[in-house]
């Protein structure tokens, strides 16, 4: 049985803009039912939910209904929950609420009842607002409140959602009532719409990399790296945009990079840097024993 720590009553984040757009996410809800498939299709305990969260969704609804809409169709009974810090965003979902679909005040601390759990949290064009200090400790209290192998995926997006940037944060068990949060990796994803070159993911980088892009830092070689092996492959030989994309990642991989080379992934424009880099060890908010994996 799970055992929660109470809810702090106030919610831990602040407002964002709230602006979103029909589809803007849909490229997160393809990746994530293919690179998670397994996570989703997992029965919650009978006695509860394991939700999907969709964090700070905005003034709309649309993004929750939408996920609901394409996730269901790989688990019927997959429980969407949608969280937001500002009492009226949470209101004008209320109409939409269903067994499945439910909408709750909350932050990076989410609302959880009792019983309740965690596979997947979405949180997207949220920390962009914040200080880059502020971005490891939201990721820690996310983290904290997520079942082991649980899921945390962490960007930013243009306006429409045909460009994104996502952290890829996998919580996984550790000793004594502890988790260990490890950054997964770093996914490029572009529906073609606006063509495609490395340098256009850029203005989209999360906010732990937005202001890194410096000679010597990690992400400033990679986009070389990316750019150059774009140039190389594109000189060489003629490409459509999606060819174009999968050679660039086949090119980094030989460079030594780790990248996730699953051909249905890269056809669809999706790009993972494997990081797999342990980052910190958190507290577990259920208390001092784990329960399961779902």
């Amino acid at each position: 049985m799970l055992r929660n720590k109470p809810t702090p009553a106030k919610p831990m984040g602040q407002i964002t803009r709230g602006k979103t757009a029909r589809n803007r996410l849909r490229r997160v809800d393809i990746f994530v039912s293919l690179y998670a498939a397994s996570l989703l299709r997992e029965a919650s305990p009978a006695e509860n939910k394991s939700w999907v969260v969709d964090l700070g969704y905005g003034a709309e609804a649309f993004t929750v209904l939408e996920s609901a809409a394409h996730l269901g169709k790989i688990n019927p009974k997959l429980p969407i929950l949608g969280v937001e810090i500002d009492q009226e965003r949470v209101n004008a979902g209320l109409p939409y609420q269903t067994d499945r679909i439910q909408f709750r005040k909350g932050g990076f601390n989410v609302p959880l009842q009792a019983g309740e759990s965690i596979r997947l949290i979405r949180a997207f064009n949220v920390l962009r607002q914040y200080e880059e200090a502020e971005v490891l400790p939201a990721w820690q209290t996310m983290a904290a409140c997520m079942l082991p192998d649980g899921l945390i995926l962490e960007g930013t997006s243009d306006p429409f959602g045909k460009r994104l940037v996502t952290n890829l944060l996998r919580v996984k068990a550790a000793d004594a009532g502890k988790k260990t949060l490890i950054w997964e990796g770093l996914l490029f994803s572009t529906n073609f719409h606006d063509g495609f070159s490395p340098e256009m993911f850029q203005p989209v980088l999360p906010k732990n990399l937005i202001h890194h892009m410096l000679p010597g830092e990690a992400i400033y070689q990679f986009f070389e790296d990316w750019k150059s092996a774009a140039l190389q492959q594109i000189a060489t030989q003629s490409f459509g945009l999606r060819q174009h994309f999968c050679a660039t990642a086949l090119a980094l991989k030989t460079m030594g990079y780790p990248i996730l080379t699953r051909k249905k992934l890269l056809r669809q424009g999706f790009l993972l840097w494997q990081l797999n880099q342990p980052l910190c060890t958190i507290s577990d908010r259920y208390g001092k024993s784990l329960p399961e994996s779902i």
